[in-house]
């Protein structure tokens, strides 16, 4: 599942451009993303400056035609929009995020959110959580937007995670499933740090 221009790719000469550039050099829709966490520091600033050069050139246009695509396509522009810091498409994303009209992208959507970092990035992850917790034959993005609240929580100073923290509140009826789940949330958030870091570290390079 995906945008208006998903699959299309083969007939769709603008879009096949766009992610000719930006989605598949190096593979980027795949690297972006927990994969970067597994490279050695000098392999993963080398791929910063590449990721900060890439965000930089990306015209509004071609982020609009990614975000019209597929997985893929929707995954790289929101990482190219955290580095870039194009916080106009903070409601996009939480759109997407809300949706959830496919697989792979939803970290991607949670990274952007917390690298902008401000109440209104938290309000939209409030709002993918109080709908997806309730749904417990569901196991989407629940414990990475959860952890990203969490994050933003501890970076801010607010407790919007609360609400879900309460005894049978819905996280805990979340994970009591069926089927019952368990998350290292403490692991989520250190791998988050890690890709906000790698997002600051591609601005920098690219002067953003």
């Amino acid at each position: 599942m995906g945008g208006p221009r998903a699959g299309r790719a083969h007939d769709d000469p603008e879009l096949r451009a766009v992610i000719q550039r930006y989605v598949t050099p190096g593979r980027r829709y795949l690297k972006l993303g927990g994969a970067l966490l597994r490279l050695e520091e000098a392999e993963r600033a080398r791929y910063a400056q590449e990721t900060g050069r890439a965000a930089g050139e990306i015209t509004p246009q071609e982020l609009d035609v990614l975000l019209a695509g597929g997985w893929r396509e929707r995954k790289t522009a929101a990482w190219l929009i955290a580095v870039s810091r194009r916080t106009e498409y903070r409601g996009r994303l939480g759109e997407l995020l809300l949706a959830s009209e496919g697989p792979y992208a939803g970290a991607a959507y949670c990274v952007a959110l917390a690298s902008f970092g401000a109440e209104a990035d938290a309000a939209l992850l409030v709002a993918y959580l109080e709908r997806y917790l309730r749904r417990p034959d569901l196991a989407y993005d629940q414990a990475f937007a959860f952890a990203t609240l969490l994050r933003l929580d501890a970076w801010s100073g607010r407790s919007d995670a609360t609400r879900f923290l309460r005894p049978g509140g819905l996280w805990q009826r979340w994970l009591g499933g069926p089927p019952d789940r368990s998350y290292n949330l403490s692991g989520y958030q250190d791998a988050l740090d890690r890709l906000c870091a790698f997002v600051r570290s591609a601005a920098a390079s690219a002067g953003a």
